[in-house]
């Protein structure tokens, strides 16, 4: 990717762009319960720590995978692509694998604290949440077409 096609992404395009990305999340999330409850032969109590668990597990997992699979192929989720944003390393190159299950587990731990991760954005020189700067990453909006 060339820089001089591209600048930071603002918080506010990256908030705009999660929230697209709950769209394809919540169709994950409904094929995780129907795996837990082929999994569990249709008996899922998810009153239960086991249940829960299940469920949980899948949906990390499936979430997880739309995360990984879209920044590592493309540096794009669906969210990121209405907004023309793309995740992209510090040197401006595709994310590798290890790189971005970092960038997703990160990602994590900034929405546990509240999205104090995500409100570092606001106070970083380039715009990079905590995710980016375990990652060594930085999403970018492009501003013509590569």
């Amino acid at each position: 990717m060339n820089d001089s096609n591209s600048s930071p992404a603002g918080l506010r395009l990256r908030l705009a762009a999660a929230a697209y990305d709950l769209l394809p999340l919540i169709g994950l999330w409904f094929v995780a319960a129907v795996l837990a409850l082929t999994v569990t032969g249709g008996a899922l109590d998810t009153h239960t720590f086991a249940g829960k668990f299940i469920v949980q597990g899948f949906a990390l997992a499936l979430s997880a995978a739309y995360f990984v699979v879209s920044w590592t192929r493309g540096g794009q989720t669906i969210g990121m692509r209405a907004w023309k944003l793309r995740v992209v390393d510090a040197s401006g190159a595709p994310l590798r694998w290890p790189q971005a299950v970092l960038r997703f587990v990160t990602a994590l731990v900034s929405i546990a604290a509240l999205g104090a991760g995500f409100w570092w954005a606001l106070f970083d020189p380039q715009r990079r949440a905590w995710h980016d700067i375990t990652a060594r990453t930085r999403v970018v909006r492009t501003l013509s077409k590569s």
